[in-house]
């Protein structure tokens, strides 16, 4: 029975003026599409047959649509319609995905999907278009890494954590390197609430397993038996401790009256950019500085001799333009301050894999890190020619 334009009109009319009949013309309309495609799908190939349907779902205007997906007998028939339909369910798990790592909440998510596209969505449906985010970051966390790195950073951020019934500050490490050609590169973030050898070395052990060889300096601030595991692990790697941290400390250890006048004395022990100044006249000047002020406070006297501080005077043996670069962990604790907003709207939180995934997606979205830092590459102990081959570097 044939209908005309205005009989059908009417019939869609009089569905639409019930409860969801939008949403079961649109579910009617593609089923009828698909079959359709299917009908011509057969003529074309007389030697198979249709097999019934199956049961599918995917969105469309906003809604969540069931509807059933005819098959054939072979299994080689796919429907144009449904190709799209999945399309626009990429992009609406690319958008929670997005509102998500912005800071909002799964329910904060869900009610802007309801005002744009009305209360179709549960909770449950924008828990699953974030597990789009999370096949993503995980991808991402075990991605290949270069062969060799001229420098990597490490740097901690503390967050609150659920773990056995109760919420405790815990750090969470992330690893950047800077690549042979000048950009950078977020290489892992790991979790490790504890401080210890056996944890760093896992730590390097697991960017050695997805590809790093070798590292030219290593930049941390002042983390105990990370230079033990780092020698293990990485032994042609050079150590140097984040001044930035060192000089928080020393600040923290003298009363506010001498802050300003200590400040002073760091700056001058802490140079950059000068070509007569060594790693060794670095640590005279250390020693000068722990015995004046060791006279009025007996914790900065003992620090003087202590050769855990030569680490702090590594970026003295590199080209002095790059010096203030590669003396302090200043660029992951730029990132950090992106992690600490998209994290801060959620409190504790549940579990360490959701403070990874958010941190991780932060990071992945750093558009600035693929602009190449200028000079960077002045030092051609960490840069070397480009002529020379990269085996040449590991045996040198």
């Amino acid at each position: 029975m044939d209908f005309t334009k205005e009989q059908l009109s009417d019939v869609f009319i009089k569905h639409l003026n019930r409860e969801k009949g939008l949403q079961e013309l649109m579910e009617l309309m593609i089923e009828s599409m698909m079959q359709a495609e299917r009908r011509d799908f057969l003529d074309s190939n007389p030697d198979n047959k249709g097999n019934g349907f199956r049961q599918g779902k995917s969105y469309g205007n906003g809604r969540v649509l069931e509807f059933r997906i005819p098959r054939d007998r072979y299994g080689n028939f796919h429907p144009t319609i449904l190709a799209l339909l999945r399309d626009q369910e990429i992009e609406c798990e690319q958008l929670a995905s997005s509102l998500y790592c912005k800071g909002l909440t799964q329910s904060q998510v869900g009610d802007v999907f309801g005002e744009v596209y009305g209360k179709h969505y549960s909770k449950a449906s924008i828990s699953r278009m974030i597990e789009y985010l999370r096949a993503d970051v995980e991808v991402w966390l075990n991605r290949s890494l270069e062969g060799y790195y001229p420098i990597v950073f490490v740097d901690a951020i503390h967050i609150k954590v659920h773990r056995k019934r109760s919420v405790e500050n815990e750090a969470f490490y992330v690893v950047m390197g800077v690549k042979e050609d000048k950009t950078r590169d977020v290489l892992g973030i790991f979790n490790r609430p504890t401080e210890s050898a056996t944890g760093w070395k896992e730590m390097f052990q697991a960017l050695q397993n997805r590809g790093v060889v070798n590292i030219g300096l290593l930049v941390a601030d002042g983390l105990r038996y990370l230079e033990d595991a780092l020698a293990e692990v990485f032994p042609k790697t050079a150590m140097q401790k984040c001044v930035t941290h060192l000089k928080r400390n020393m600040l923290n250890r003298v009363r506010h009256g001498d802050k300003m006048q200590m400040a002073d004395d760091l700056r001058e022990v802490f140079r950059t950019g000068d070509r007569y100044y060594t790693p060794e006249k670095g640590w005279k000047a250390w020693q000068e500085l722990c015995a004046k002020w060791g006279k009025d406070y007996r914790s900065i006297k003992k620090m003087g001799n202590d050769p855990f501080y030569r680490y702090y005077f590594t970026y003295l043996k590199y080209h002095r333009r790059i010096q203030a670069m590669i003396y302090t962990t200043n660029w992951i604790e730029r990132l950090q301050r992106d992690f600490r907003r998209v994290l801060r709207m959620r409190g504790a939180m549940p579990n360490e894999e959701s403070v990874i995934v958010l941190m991780a997606k932060t990071a992945m979205d750093k558009t600035a890190y693929r602009r190449a830092l200028p000079g960077i590459d002045r030092d051609k102990d960490l840069f070397p020619e480009e002529e020379l081959n990269f085996l040449d570097l590991l045996h040198n």
